[in-house]
């Protein structure tokens, strides 16, 4: 099959208006392109999460301590966080699909290893491999929706795959319970195997290269570092990029230490527990949804931005003063209703830092979305450990985690994005209604 050969050609933004298929097929395509890098954008959180349940059994199977095995998924965290450093630019340079199709080849073989690995030393080793070569969908994807979109449907398609990613961590965990039902640890890791090679086979049959030659770079490591510092020199790039990657850190101290906090503190069950995840995954993806279809287009985004930022603030410092027992002693009913407030935030200001960093290149969105994946992941995993600094007694490094995370993320973006600045965080792209395709008297997009 050629480069570009793929079933998807009409999504193609550069063709003529006149040139377009119709309504319905462009619908359709655009559907298989949602599921497409939806497919790439989950394959990380299940790598994680589904693997999540099979812990201890793993601690028993191969003899080692439990600390030991957690370091398999301290490993796939850093490996996918790394390759996202890696593959980013080198989709600038060769185009999406070819390192897309290379890292999920090879993120199949490392999966493929792991449900063969006979020590938890290569366990560790595998799992590295397979978040270095799973990071590959993660970045690229956000590439593809770069290159293919702008502005309003940039937002919006971001938001879809934020429904996509917060229903993933819901599922993974369940799906990885049930394997374990039929089968051993080892079980979990065919079953990704299987998972990963259906994706690579649709990705190399129906995704079509968004990256035409004209637009690739020709220069190799040296260039790339070029085209990462100009991207990085660029304040309000860095600004939403560090945004982003501080409220990961308030995301990532939630998944730490969530557990603990309603289990530990407040003496609910695991099952009470797992509800209450759940649930502020729910309300994570109805915001992304709120925020795709009912706001974005009517207000703008560094607006939208923040006000989810301002919102995990204001649940945050809640969290803290009922920590700090300023309001008595508080029962799990308002800590988990503070929570929920939080993480329905993060459905609005995740998508948008991302949409509104990569408004401000083109030409090189591979290697900006490669600075946001590894930032977020990197920034995310620093702060993760500090929520047990003071044991597991105290809900109090969790929530000072959280606002400091918060607080520093609106003081990069308004210190280095100056959102009151019309036009200037957004290199004039100003994301309003008058950005949305135009319709004609049919419905049709002009």
């Amino acid at each position: 099959m050629p480069e570009g050969g793929a079933s998807i050609p009409e999504l193609s933004q550069a063709a003529a208006p006149e040139a377009r298929p119709p309504l319905r097929a462009r619908r359709a395509a655009g559907l298989l392109l949602t599921l497409v890098l939806g497919g790439l954008t989950a394959t990380p959180p299940l790598a994680m999460d589904m693997y999540l349940p099979a812990l201890p059994e793993v601690t028993r199977a191969l003899h080692a301590p439990a600390a030991t095995v957690q370091l398999t998924l301290t490993a796939c965290l850093a490996g996918m966080a790394l390759g996202q450093l890696v593959a980013g630019p080198m989709s600038d340079r060769w185009g999406r699909r070819r390192p897309l199709l290379t890292g999920l080849a090879v993120y199949v073989v490392a999966t493929a290893l792991c449900a063969f690995a006979p020590t938890v030393e290569t366990l560790v080793a595998f799992r590295l491999a397979q978040g270095l070569a799973g990071a590959a969908g993660i970045v690229i994807a956000r590439a593809i929706v770069r290159d293919l979109y702008d502005g309003v449907e940039m937002a919006r398609f971001f938001s879809t795959l934020m429904l996509i990613s917060g229903v993933a961590p819901i599922v993974a965990p369940l799906i990885g319970g049930q394997v374990l039902r039929v089968t051993d640890w080892r079980g979990v890791f065919v079953v990704l195997t299987v998972v990963g090679a259906l994706l690579a086979v649709v990705v190399w049959a129906k995704l079509p290269e968004t990256l035409p030659p004209a637009g690739r770079h020709s220069g190799g490591v040296g260039e790339t570092l070029r085209s990462m510092r100009g991207l990085l020199s660029d304040a309000p790039f860095t600004g939403y990029l560090l945004a982003g990657g501080f409220a990961f850190a308030a995301l990532f101290a939630y998944i730490a230490a969530s557990p603990f906090v309603i289990q530990e503190i407040h003496g609910a069950s695991p099952q009470t527990f797992s509800l209450l995840f759940g649930l502020n995954s729910v309300g994570l993806v109805l915001a992304g949804q709120i925020n795709g279809r009912l706001l974005i287009g009517r207000v703008r985004l560094d607006r939208v931005l923040a006000v989810g930022l301002t919102t995990v603030v204001l649940a945050a410092t809640a969290l803290l003063l009922m920590s700090l027992g300023v309001f008595g002693e508080t029962g799990l009913t308002p800590v988990a209703a503070a929570l929920f407030v939080l993480m329905s935030a993060m459905g609005i200001t995740l998508p948008n830092t991302q949409s509104l960093a990569l408004m401000r290149t083109r030409h090189a969105a591979g290697s900006a979305s490669a600075l946001i994946g590894t930032s977020s992941f990197l920034i995310g995993a620093v702060a993760s450990p500090l929520v047990g600094i003071a044991g597991e007694d105290t809900a109090v490094p969790m929530a000072v985690v959280q606002l400091v995370a918060a607080l520093v993320a609106t003081a990069c973006f308004v210190a280095l994005c100056r959102p009151w600045e019309a036009g200037t965080s957004t290199e004039g792209a100003v994301v309003s209604r008058a950005d949305a395709p135009k319709r004609n008297e049919e419905g049709e997009e002009r």
